[in-house]
């Protein structure tokens, strides 16, 4: 199924003919648990709550969600639940793991153990799927939430997880921009602009299969025709991007969270790069942007 937009991975999941178990740790969070039972009586998927049952049950109590159906284990600690959940991807008892009420780098360092966790497939780097304010057209923006200051290696693994799922949206020829501050390359004083031009001139050479690959470019180069011709720069991808992929975790953290503060946009986000499409929420986000996300991480599983 072709993805053109947020609500298509809501139906996209919908119609799996599964329901899979999601394993959240920790469970007492307001608007991971309100989009849980968003997702669960969608038909989305089962959450299974994991943390703190007493918190659990009084958030479900306060906002009148009847969770009594749902397997709940009660493990307080941080750490314990975290593992608990790795645990259950592990033997099958869950097919997709949630962050709820613990810090990103609590889950990932379980998922990443190297003798209980999830063994990655490269490296462990954050996508977020949203729609073009002025086009409506679905791009795709990373990492915002894992790789802090990557070096060329771990870009062209970002890049790589990216493509993965643009294809899994549909995409048959991604185009991705290499995102800097100008379309020249200015090293040693800017290092991203000489990694950009690199990838992309990997991309010409055929290193990411059918992609088009472009960079250095400047954020309006990559977004607007308009822009592009009026600085005379010319590629592929420029005015037209699909992929947005920012030199490091600052910058990419920015542009995401303009994205839901600024514009107030639905986001959806997973962490990819190993077995299991692991949600990962910014704690600023919707409960409807996390309702988009479980769904973007059903529909990654159900496409692999």
């Amino acid at each position: 199924m072709t993805i053109t937009s947020l609500d298509d991975l809501i139906r996209s999941a919908v119609a799996s003919p599964s329901s899979p178990k999601l394993a959240i740790a920790r469970s007492g969070d307001i608007f991971v648990l309100e989009a849980a039972m968003q997702a669960y009586s969608a038909g989305l998927l089962e959450p299974v709550l994991i943390g703190d049952q007493n918190i659990t049950r009084r958030i479900a109590h306060d906002l009148s969600l009847d969770i009594s159906s749902l397997r709940c284990i009660h493990l307080p600690d941080d750490e314990a639940a975290v593992r608990e959940a790795v645990r259950m991807y592990r033997e099958g008892e869950a097919a997709l793991i949630m962050k709820g009420a613990v810090s990103t780098s609590t889950l990932l360092k379980a998922v990443l153990d190297k003798t209980s966790g999830v063994p990655p497939q490269g490296i462990l780097s954050h996508v977020t799927v949203f729609e073009n304010p002025a086009s409506g057209k679905l791009m795709l923006l990373s990492d915002a939430a894992v790789n802090i200051r990557p070096n060329l290696q771990r870009k062209v693994e970002i890049l790589r997880n990216a493509l993965n799922v643009a294809r899994a949206l549909g995409m048959t020829v991604p185009r991705a921009a290499m995102l800097a501050a100008t379309e020249k390359v200015n090293y040693p004083a800017m290092p991203a602009t000489l990694d950009a031009d690199l990838i992309a001139r990997m991309g010409q050479e055929g290193a990411f299969g059918d992609a088009l690959v472009g960079g250095p470019m400047a954020l309006d180069l990559a977004l607007s025709a308009q822009a592009a011709t009026s600085k005379g720069f010319q590629s592929p991808v420029a005015g037209n991007a699909d992929i947005l992929i920012t030199p490091d975790i600052e910058s990419g953290n920015v542009l995401f969270k303009s994205l839901n503060t600024l514009l107030s946009l639905d986001v959806a986000g997973v962490v990819v790069g190993s077995s299991v499409p692991i949600v990962v929420p910014s704690r600023g986000d919707s409960a409807h942007s996390k309702l988009l996300s479980m769904a973007l991480a059903v529909h990654l599983t159900t496409t692999s």
